[in-house]
């Protein structure tokens, strides 16, 4: 039996040539025993009819905020709350900007704002109206927001461009549904402790050394687990990113590698899982400066001391019931290089990334990774945002118990 059977699905359609697709979408959630109700934009009936998306759903389809004859007056209300799960398929630049700022003008729009389930929006445009700082700056904030993003594919368009900007296909968008409902609580039990962001080591009482780290990938794995019914401490150092506000989040605000390693020492024997996705710092400085060092033209030498090793000291203290998991951020024989901290930190899993390849590493949304597990096993993935490169790494974690 499919773990969609009974569930209460709403779709939602906006006004983009994808919508011809949205049927077949519907026919394989009913064929998995779906419930489906479909609430469109008028664009949208330009692309598909009302009598296609009735006959196919079995229920009526609504358009109108304002339609005379309704079963309840507040209909935008009671389809929001009737949904166990909401998909926009497609998903327009314009529809899109609406949810992530907020505006409800039409039903499709109202009945998002309402909705408090879980959305997942197939976005489908034209390649460059994808690749347009607005449009991207919203789909970041509905990440953020914890919206599901089933990204778009590369190919032909029906502008007549080949490019990115294609809803993905339904396979796709089906198995990201049944991902949802099937992983929804699975590390209820778990107690997963994550570093996260960079360090600061001081120089003096204004400079310090530091690296790029944004602390986004720590962040959306805490976002992840937490989904996913875990308690989660999130040990962060410096970083401008939002931080989910939920009652199984423990956030642990540090700004040192020495305070970080305090940190995670103190939390390692009371969890379950430990991934330490953190950019710490290798060195810090022997001696800081008392005040601000001026400036003169001689030479400034500074002695610089290792830091502790945080993940080698809690491969350490690992117990054979803790998965302990490290990151490997490297630039020249990456694989090697994985493999022996690997073994050399005694780790069940590494998460290995590339400052050579596009779109991956500090400071952007998206990741690339490889990750090596303590048997050999090897796993590459293709660049993805960040949010779904951490639910990636959590189906990999979940094959370890």
């Amino acid at each position: 039996m499919s773990n969609l059977e009974g569930k209460n699905i709403l779709i939602g359609i906006s006004g983009g040539i994808a919508a011809y697709k949205t049927p077949l979408l519907i026919r394989q959630l009913v064929k998995r025993g779906c419930n489906v109700k479909v609430v469109v934009t008028k664009n949208a009936l330009e692309f598909v009819t009302p009598i296609v998306l009735q006959t196919l759903s079995g229920n009526k389809v609504y358009s109108d905020m304002f339609e005379q004859y309704t079963e309840v007056t507040t209909e935008h209300i009671s389809l929001s709350a009737w949904a166990d799960c909401m998909i926009v398929a497609p998903a327009t630049a314009n529809i899109i900007a609406k949810y992530a700022n907020g505006l409800a003008d039409d039903a499709l729009s109202t009945v998002l704002l309402a909705c408090q389930k879980q959305i997942i929006f197939c976005p489908a445009m034209n390649t460059a109206m994808y690749f347009n700082k607005a449009v991207q700056r919203n789909l970041e904030q509905l990440r953020q927001d914890g919206t599901i993003i089933v990204d778009s594919d590369e190919g032909f368009l029906a502008c007549g461009t080949s490019g990115k900007g294609r809803m993905a296909n339904v396979e796709e968008i089906v198995k990201q549904i049944e991902d949802y409902f099937s992983l929804k609580k699975d590390f209820q039990t778990k107690t997963i402790t994550i570093t996260a962001g960079p360090t600061r080591e001081k120089i003096d009482s204004v400079r310090f050394i530091s690296n790029n780290s944004s602390g986004k990938m720590g962040i959306c794995l805490a976002e992840e687990f937490i989904e996913r019914g875990a308690k989660v401490n999130l040990i962060l150092g410096p970083s401008a990113q939002p931080i989910p506000q939920n009652d199984s989040l423990n956030l642990i605000r540090v700004v040192s590698a020495d305070q970080m390693y305090n940190e995670a020492i103190k939390y390692a024997d009371s969890s379950d899982i430990i991934i330490c996705s953190a950019a710490v710092a290798d060195y810090t400085v022997k001696d800081i400066f008392e005040g601000k060092i001026k400036k003169k033209n001689d030479t400034l030498h500074l002695d610089l001391v290792p830091t502790k090793d945080i993940l080698k000291e809690l491969g350490k203290r690992k117990t054979s019931s803790q998965i302990l998991v490290g990151f490997a951020l490297e630039t020249d024989n990456e694989l090697e290089n994985a493999k022996k901290k690997l073994e050399s930190k005694n780790l069940d899993l590494i998460i290995l990334n590339s400052l050579r390849d596009f779109g991956a590493g500090f400071e952007v949304d998206t990741n690339k990774i490889t990750i090596l597990d303590r048997l050999g096993k090897e796993n590459n993935f293709s660049l993805k945002p960040k949010r779904e490169v951490a639910r990636d790494i959590a189906n990999t974690i979940k094959t370890f118990f």
